[in-house]
């Protein structure tokens, strides 16, 4: 007899009632416009760092009223450490803010750019010197 078909005497189960893994699907990628994507990652995460703070806000709460009805010093350390990583929580989310406006300002920038490199001019070498000869007397 085996180890595992001691236990399955042992639970009372046979091997037939053994439960498989279910398989999830994973959802199809879906290409789309990079400005969309950034919209929606910029409310996903925004809305998942609010998710997290009103949890960490109600487990701080939690380990106040354990804290103060203890009085031990170690249930009030857990409870500022919670505070603190609750604080750094909003830190993030002010960082995501400042990020969005980075990649907001950057698309402005790129869209108004008007460098201008390939320069193309007709005419001979003789007119060229020319006007290269005007432009530095008038300096």
């Amino acid at each position: 007899m085996s180890n595992f078909e001691s236990l399955d005497n042992t639970f009372g189960i046979t091997p037939a009632e053994v439960v498989k893994p279910i398989k999830k699907e994973r959802p199809k990628i879906v290409i789309s416009d990079k400005k969309d994507d950034a919209e929606k990652d910029y409310q996903y995460a925004r809305g998942e760092l609010y998710s997290l703070i009103e949890k960490m806000a109600e487990a701080v709460d939690g380990a106040l009223e354990v804290a103060q009805e203890s009085d031990h010093p170690r249930a009030y350390e857990v409870a500022l450490n919670g505070a603190k990583n609750a604080a750094e929580v909003v830190e993030k989310l002010q960082d995501l803010h400042k990020k969005m406006k980075d990649v907001e300002i950057e698309e402005v920038k790129v869209a108004t750019s008007n460098t201008q490199n390939n320069i193309y001019m007709t005419g001979s070498t003789a007119d060229l010197m020319k006007l290269i000869k005007e432009g530095s007397k008038d300096k």
